[in-house]
């Protein structure tokens, strides 16, 4: 394996892990990153996701996951349908950037997959003693998380 497959595949873990923490951020700014030609997507069955309307959905998405998580009524992400989607968009997300590097879209799907469900889970345990510890309100914890997963992802699509 190349340095730059192993970093490819390093990016799509990474991809994944912001999307265990916000479900929608991932696919947003990866489609972002394809608009904009950062990630190349061109001639693949991926390459629909650079589009305006594909961009304009997921930051929709985005930006109302980022309302939702602050309401008390949201999901758990770590239940199983939250957790799937998690999953899902993870490996989305990893899977175009595996692509747009001549990697292994299948290899960096499995990846973003994996960082979905770790980050899911790092992200609930986190928030849980977070609130706990500062007895804060959730919102206190879960805007630094959006802010985190936003930078995150974007280092990984614009600076990776």
């Amino acid at each position: 394996m190349s340095v730059n497959e192993m970093h490819a595949y390093l990016l799509a873990l990474g991809i994944g892990f912001v999307a265990g923490l916000r479900s929608m951020t991932g696919p947003a700014v990866v489609s972002w990153g394809a608009h904009l030609g950062r990630l190349n997507l061109r001639g693949s069955a991926l390459a629909v996701f650079g589009t305006a309307g594909a961009t304009g959905i997921c930051t929709l998405l985005a930006a109302t996951e980022f309302v939702v998580d602050l309401m008390p009524q949201a999901p758990n992400r770590t239940e199983p349908a939250s957790l799937l989607v998690r999953i899902l968009t993870g490996g989305f997300s990893g899977a175009c950037l595996c692509v747009s590097a001549g990697s292994s879209g299948v290899a960096g799907a499995v990846l973003g997959a994996m960082g979905g469900v770790i980050g899911g889970f790092a992200g609930f345990e986190a928030r849980t003693r977070l609130v706990k510890e500062w007895k804060a309100p959730g919102a206190a914890v879960a805007i630094p998380e959006d802010l985190l997963a936003i930078g995150l992802a974007c280092a990984i699509v614009f600076w990776g």
